[in-house]
């Protein structure tokens, strides 16, 4: 019997197959790359870090048998990104540096992946020299790489790190991870940070991480985020950059400090130039950390953010998490920026979940 295949060709004359970290990169891992380069000619993705886990006056393990955000509490769907983060797994410890239970995590993001959600995965680890928290910039990366004094217990963090991103399945299939390791690294606050370490070490700290995850654990689900923070004047966005071979996504984290026309400012600009750097090289890119800590400015999603972000081609926006009342980046029940935050959801560009669910490409 002759079978005609009426499938279309996974690339096309529009999607044209990307140069990946991963050669040996997972069917599913392709799909999330295509999946993104579709909704940034529609959009941009909407994500919340730790979306599910956590929001104000509630945690996941209160209730485990219900889904529950606080975006979806206000606009009636889910984020269609999430973040997590898996510090702490390095010491294999059982909850990660926000008090998540790994298991727990590990559910979440089952639960999202399966509902057509996006996973983002960053990496708070604690100083491999001093034993300090990412924050305690005791010079450590010479330490961890090439030869160094602590390479064998940062290939032993390694192995955990691949352990779990390892168990992340779903019906037998791997759950595509967008892995953003060593963020703001031209910032001076995290060990792997500006002053800290040189850029060639830190190039060298990358480019180890990807062979060990990729080629030694054979983790092929992964794709590999650079984001660094909001550029300064005499900051170089390149810098750190580990090169093409070594990176899938373009990203940058700006954050507004209660100044929102400097935030704009910032944000225009940046990702204006991480899009100039993104097309030149054929990748995508996105806005890969912002927020403001308890949203006091009026309409500031409408007003702020969309119009900084409308027209800038990126592929997803991630917001920060909702720890607390003092502490929080998207509007919970009763939060005075209720009504903005669903004005924002209703403008074309916003994707939550059931949008990116039914983008047709």
């Amino acid at each position: 019997m002759l079978f005609i295949c009426s499938c279309k060709p996974f690339y096309n004359s529009v999607y044209k197959k990307p140069a990946l970290v991963d050669t040996k990169v997972s069917k599913s891992a392709k799909e999330l790359h295509k999946k993104l380069f579709y909704i940034s000619k529609k959009g941009f993705a909407i994500g919340h870090q730790d979306a599910t886990a956590y929001g104000v006056d509630w945690k996941h393990s209160d209730n485990p048998n219900k889904i529950k955000s606080d975006v979806n509490e206000v606009a009636g769907d889910f984020p269609a990104v999430y973040g997590f983060d898996i510090g702490r797994i390095e010491h294999n410890q059982t909850n990660n540096i926000d008090d998540v239970p790994f298991s727990t995590m590990r559910e979440l993001i089952i639960d999202a992946h399966k509902n057509g959600g996006i996973i983002t995965i960053s990496w708070h680890g604690d100083n491999p020299t001093s034993g300090g928290d990412s924050w305690d910039k005791t010079s450590t990366v010479k330490d961890i790489i090439k030869e160094g004094i602590h390479k064998e217990k940062y290939d032993l963090w390694l192995s955990r790190v691949a352990s779990f991103l390892n168990s992340l399945e779903y019906e037998g299939k791997k759950i595509p991870v967008i892995f953003r390791p060593y963020h703001e690294m031209n910032g001076e606050w995290f060990w792997w940070g500006e002053g800290n370490c040189t850029s060639e070490d830190y190039k060298t700290l990358w480019q180890e991480t990807v062979h060990i995850l990729r080629d030694k654990h054979k983790l092929h689900h992964l794709l590999y985020a650079y984001s660094p923070n909001k550029l300064r004047p005499n900051d170089d966005y390149m810098k750190y950059y580990p090169g093409d071979a070594y990176v899938d996504f373009f990203g940058i984290d700006i954050y507004d400090f209660k100044n929102s026309e400097d935030f704009s400012k910032s944000v225009i600009h940046d990702l204006d130039l991480v899009k100039k750097i993104a097309n030149e090289k054929n990748k995508l890119y996105a806005f890969t950390e912002t927020g403001l800590e308890s949203i006091p400015t009026e309409n500031w999603y409408t007003d702020v953010v969309y119009p900084s972000i409308e027209n800038s081609g990126i592929a997803w926006i991630l917001f920060w998490r909702n720890a607390r009342k003092d502490h929080h980046y998207m509007p919970f029940k009763g939060h005075k920026s209720e009504s903005d935050f669903i004005r924002f959801k209703n403008f074309d560009k916003t994707l939550f979940l059931k949008d990116i669910n039914n983008l047709n490409y």
